[in-house]
């Protein structure tokens, strides 16, 4: 493991301190839910420079980096559930995307000899996600609520786009 990856891996102990502190969501929790999310979230740009510009891009690398994207936001759209803030079924549709892409990406008859890389469609997704999280973990007022809704169902659009695009190349129909 290198430094890269031990980056992507540290990313995850993110989502744990989350969750910890949406437990008992007051405001001045809810604000450190937000900075944790967004200091492990930015350490997504972090591991990528470093793997490019030390040459150290690996399978694992490219592999755990968008399954921990995933885990790290997934656990506090689940807790945004819990809330009451957003609704399970939108949750399930970005959940059942991002495991129908995991499992397409790991198939062996699919892969040839390497994991494939995100597109620019799957970075897009993946920074209009944390956005929306941000913002709907975030205790603004409610006059915000509407652009974090929107955000949300923006980025399950999005999920989903990006899923077709990255498959769309290699399907056969």
């Amino acid at each position: 493991m290198n430094l890269p990856t031990w980056i992507t891996v540290s990313r995850l102990l993110g989502a744990p301190l989350v969750l910890l502190l949406l437990l008992d969501p007051t405001p001045r929790r809810a604000w450190w839910a937000v900075g944790i999310f967004l200091i492990a979230a930015s350490t997504d740009w972090v591991d990528g420079y470093l793997a490019r510009r030390l040459d150290q891009v690996t399978e694992l690398g490219k592999f755990l980096d968008p399954l921990v994207d995933k885990l790290l936001v997934l656990a506090p759209l689940l807790a945004l559930v819990e809330l009451n803030q957003v609704p399970a079924w939108g949750v399930f549709l970005i959940l059942g995307r991002e495991l129908a892409i995991a499992g397409w990406r790991v198939n062996p008859s699919f892969q040839a000899q390497s994991v494939p890389g995100a597109n620019l469609w799957g970075k897009a997704k993946t920074v209009l996600q944390i956005t929306a999280v941000a913002f709907l973990l975030a205790p603004l007022p409610t006059a915000w609520q509407p652009v974090g809704l929107a955000l949300f169902w923006l980025s399950v659009l999005l999920t989903w786009v990006s899923g077709a695009l990255y498959l769309w190349p290699r399907s056969t129909l």
